[in-house]
């Protein structure tokens, strides 16, 4: 999930959220201040619903942050780094780099949300009774609807079925009985899409039967949990697929590379429309590695220029290529999927010796899926 506003790192854990978080805030903002606060407790100034629905708003992604943050510390004090939480329209992703070292771990990891969300609901009602013995009579309604909420919260999650956090206590429950960790991840993830089904069944149901606008929401929701869940059973698969095998397997070696002082006309002539690839290393005389090329940055030189303008002044800098070495395990390196220039570059002490994407990939998916081992494609050489 990608970040687009980040708040900044809290326990050393970078914090983000997805714009989509401010739409849901302004929904339940425009709908506890105009529908909920008005009509229980009535005869207040419109000012102070929207204050207190402002604040309620503010409460509420602080919950969904301690409900992410209470899986990712859990996570931590069991070994797994976490990269970084991120709150988006349907609640939050903690990035685990790892996996847990056994069931127990995920078990706890997974509970450890859920009940986060059950005790802000806890201290949401204690506060609730506290604003009723001062009559704060909207404060008190926004209060209890708070308290509802994260119970509410708590109890979705705890759905069985990936990617909920009961998917993950169905993953440790069945990976504990049956030492199987692929095996149990499969079979959280069935559960899911079976679950999300079921969601958007009921929700298509409140639609046709009530006519409520509610389902809607039930089956936007089931139908998300059931394409996360296939998503994660393609996960599973692949992973199971590669593992054992090393990046050094299946890259393309050697690789098509220009060098930084090379025109990009001669570039072009001699190497692009030869090799048919969307990016290219750039090395140094030494041979070093010194960024990437593309074809888009390629193309955005004017004609005229080509002759007199280089790779060096028109590559992607070496802080932003994907470098990773050749004894790297390929399930760890799969990011090159989504990286946006869909390439790694393999390097031994420095220099390009292999190029890693999503073709190659895809081909070590296939040959280990007919049983065979991966070995490595062929390139062309350096020019």
């Amino acid at each position: 999930m990608r970040q687009n506003l980040r708040l900044g790192q809290i326990a050393g854990i970078p914090v983000g959220m997805h714009w989509s978080v401010l739409l849901i805030l302004l929904l339940l903002t425009q709908g506890v201040a105009s529908a909920l606060l008005p009509v229980a407790a009535a005869g207040y100034a419109a000012a102070a619903y929207w204050l207190v629905a402002v604040a309620l708003a503010g409460l509420f992604l602080a919950a969904l942050l301690g409900h992410e943050l209470a899986h990712a510390l859990t996570a931590r004090h069991f070994g797994v780094r976490v990269k970084a939480i991120t709150l988006w329209l349907l609640g939050g992703v903690s990035e685990l780099d790892g996996n847990p070292p056994h069931p127990r771990a995920d078990l706890l990891i997974a509970l450890a949300g859920p009940l986060a969300s059950l005790a802000a609901s806890g201290l949401f009602a204690g506060a609730a009774w506290l604003a009723a013995l001062a009559g704060l009579a909207p404060l008190h309604v926004g209060l209890v609807w708070l308290a509802a909420l994260n119970a509410l919260t708590a109890v979705f999650n705890l759905l069985p079925g990936a990617p909920l956090d009961g998917g993950r206590v169905v993953t440790a429950l069945v990976w504990w009985r049956r030492g199987d960790r692929a095996a149990a991840r499969r079979a959280a993830a069935r559960a899911g899409q079976v679950t999300g089904g079921l969601v958007a069944g009921g929700g298509l149901a409140a639609v046709l039967v009530s006519g409520s606008l509610g389902g809607l929401w039930l089956m936007l929701l089931g139908w998300f949990l059931a394409t996360t869940a296939g998503a994660e059973a393609a996960d599973v698969r692949l992973t199971t697929a590669l593992e054992g095998i090393d990046v050094a397997r299946v890259m393309t070696a050697p690789p098509v590379c220009g060098y930084a002082g090379q025109p990009v006309a001669a570039f072009i002539a001699a190497v692009a429309a030869g090799h048919p690839h969307r990016a290219y290393p750039v090395v140094g005389l030494d041979g070093a590695l010194t960024g990437l090329v593309t074809l888009p940055r390629l193309a955005a030189v004017p004609g005229p220029q080509r002759a007199t303008t280089r790779l060096a002044d028109v590559r992607v800098p070496l802080a932003r290529v994907r470098v990773i070495a050749p004894d790297t395990p390929l399930v760890g390196a799969l990011g090159v999927l989504g990286d946006p220039y869909r390439l790694a570059v393999v390097t031994d002490g420095g220099r390009p010796c292999g190029v890693l994407s999503p073709g190659d990939v895809r081909r070590a998916l296939d040959v280990a899926e007919l049983g065979g081992v991966p070995d490595r494609g062929r390139g062309a050489e350096i020019l």
